[in-house]
């Protein structure tokens, strides 16, 4: 199938690693001009070696922090015009009420929602000017199933994903489509550790960690490409008539329960 990405300008935030890395490979896979931007310059610098061996038709690498509006702003503008933008930098830490601070909860926020949304501004308003473009927010699963040890990462990504439908229903009128991903529990780097974590308080022996995964779908965690697939395909000319929804890349787990 062709999805008539080829010479596409995409920018894709959070790059450097895990889906964010993911969706940039894929993009190049597709002969997109990527735009890579994460906080750790040297990080990046091997993202870009990477989705340039995928055939990108060319790669250019931001170093920034977007939990703040002027590095935002200086982003978007280093980068215009941008055909599709792909959100994904930040994750908020877990913990409960009592351990979640103040300081953790804005910090956090600043950058996977008020950075979403900020980023989202700047480009957005550069599309619907030229009366066309895609935006695709990585959110998550968890306000389906909000828990009290998520308590600032389940209302912050359900805040991202009303933004989406908010602005999605009506961004067609404009020629722009706004969409976002739920995945469920994906392996990147930053999972593995976190498994192989419960793996060494369960069995004494981290490397069992695949065995704590037996009850998910299929047995075992989503792979990356299979998020950065979803990504890709909403992000083409074959999803025209997408604007304004989620869809979940979790095997049907948040269904069941």
């Amino acid at each position: 199938m062709d999805l008539r990405l080829s010479g596409k300008r995409v920018l894709v935030t959070g790059a450097s690693q895990g889906i964010g890395l993911g969706i940039a490979q894929a993009f190049a896979a597709e002969g997109c001009h990527l735009a890579l931007a994460a906080r750790d310059p040297m990080a990046l610098a091997q993202a870009a070696e990477s989705v340039r061996a995928q055939g990108a038709a060319s790669v250019t690498t931001h170093s920034t922090d977007l939990g703040a509006g002027e590095t935002v702003r200086a982003l978007a503008a280093a980068c215009d015009p941008v055909d599709i933008l792909v959100n994904n930098a930040g994750s908020v830490p877990q913990g409960t009420l009592d351990e979640i601070d103040e300081a953790r909860w804005r910090t956090a926020w600043d950058l996977k929602v008020f950075g979403y949304i900020n980023l989202t501004r700047e480009v957005y308003r550069a599309m619907a000017a030229r009366g066309s473009g895609v935006i695709v927010n990585i959110v998550g699963v968890s306000p389906m199933h909000p828990s009290p040890k998520n308590i600032a990462g389940a209302p912050g990504n359900a805040a991202l994903l009303s933004f989406t439908q908010a602005l999605g229903t009506g961004s067609l009128d404009h020629g722009v489509r706004v969409v976002a991903i739920n995945p469920g529990a994906t392996e990147t780097q930053r999972q593995v550790v976190r498994w192989k974590a419960r793996a060494q308080a369960k069995f004494g022996d981290e490397a069992r960690w695949r065995e704590l995964t037996a009850d998910m779908p299929l047995g075992r965690l989503a792979r990356v490409d299979e998020v950065a697939d979803v990504a890709v395909f909403l992000a083409s000319a074959r999803a025209s008539y997408v604007s304004g929804t989620m869809i979940s890349v979790d095997g049907g787990a948040g269904s069941a329960r």
